[in-house]
């Protein structure tokens, strides 16, 4: 009796009977959620675990960094009753410009924010290199960007060695600015590169926007060149705001009309191979392939080497190799 009670009383209350079917669908989806492993929570719990294990890592990553340097190495004097090995935690906050308990907190692995610019500050106190750097922004999983500013200005013996052996095929280092870090000799057979104003290296763009439409060695010039800018762009926007970059840009749009408005349009191409025709006032025209090979420990460079792309293209470049023989062994011969 008192069953069949309850039972006309619930009929009786509508909202009573929803409220029930709310929960008893709250419920079953719940326990479907739980019992299929390719559901969100399952790649937030794997996020969890990974930030759980990196904590510890940076907390004793940091630890030993900041044992290893001294208060000479930083210009401090060592003082008296000193134990801790290298310095202590708010001399390192001093030296970032921190606060000694975010430091203190970061060391000790807890889960705090960090931005690229503390991360920098802490980076250059304990005098991390490249590799330790990004291990830092790794383990604080903050996203690593090289120091672009300090971009190399040349490649060492091994990377010329590798561009040399590529003759007779044009070989060349660029940057992500296209400057000409290094050359091998066919590459110099078909460009002569001036310096740009307000910088120590050879820039390819700069040598292409400036020259004359009649002495520029791109024979496809109008299709050429915006291909080019737009590569440009690709890579502008990880440096911008870079003294270096801005000022190159500025300077190239004011000696080149036709770089500034290409430059406006805001037009956006990843560098890839290409097709491209060369024109040389001894030899005529080559038909060259680009293709670009990264370079392990130098960021945003590349070598760029151009193989002939038929047999004419082969012919007239194995010629320009002779003569650059031939002006070798006779200079009196000239081109």
């Amino acid at each position: 009796m008192g069953d069949v009670t309850t039972m006309a009383a619930t009929q009786g209350q509508p909202g009573a009977t929803r409220s029930r079917e709310r929960t008893v669908a709250r419920a079953t989806a719940q326990a479907r959620t739980q019992a299929q492993p390719g559901t969100q929570e399952q790649p937030r719990t794997q996020t969890r675990r990974q930030t759980q294990r990196r904590r510890p890592e940076l907390a004793a990553f940091l630890r030993t960094r900041r044992a290893r340097v001294t208060p000479a190495d930083v210009g401090m004097a060592p003082g008296l009753r000193r134990r801790t090995p290298g310095l202590r935690r708010e001399e390192v906050a001093q030296l970032s410009g921190v606060g000694v308990t975010w430091y203190t907190w970061l060391e000790q692995g807890r889960p705090i924010n960090a931005s690229p610019q503390v991360l920098d500050a802490v980076a250059r106190t304990l005098r991390l290199d490249q590799p330790e750097r990004e291990h830092l922004y790794h383990l604080a999983e903050v996203p690593y960007a090289p120091d672009r500013e300090a971009a190399a200005e040349a490649v060492g013996v091994e990377i010329q060695g590798i561009i040399d052996a590529m003759d007779p095929r044009p070989a060349v280092v660029y940057n992500a600015r296209y400057d000409v870090l290094a050359t091998n000799p066919a590459y110099r057979d078909l460009f002569l590169l001036p310096r740009a104003p307000g910088s120590s290296v050879p820039n390819a763009l700069w040598s292409l926007f400036t020259s004359p439409a009649d002495e520029c060695p791109l024979v496809f010039r109008d299709s050429e060149l915006p291909v080019m800018a737009a590569t440009l762009r690709s890579a502008y926007g990880r440096h911008v705001g870079e003294p270096a970059w801005e000022g190159f840009i500025d300077r190239l749009s004011a000696a080149s009309p036709l770089f500034a408005r290409l430059w406006k349009s805001g037009d956006v191409i990843p560098p890839g191979p290409r097709v491209k025709t060369f024109r040389h006032c001894a030899v005529g025209e080559l038909r060259m392939t680009s293709a670009s090979l990264t370079i392990d420990g130098m960021p945003e460079t590349r070598i760029v080497v151009y193989t002939p792309n038929d047999e004419e293209s082969t012919r007239l470049a194995a010629k320009l190799r002779a003569l650059r023989t031939t002006m070798a062994t006779n200079p009196a011969t000239g081109r």
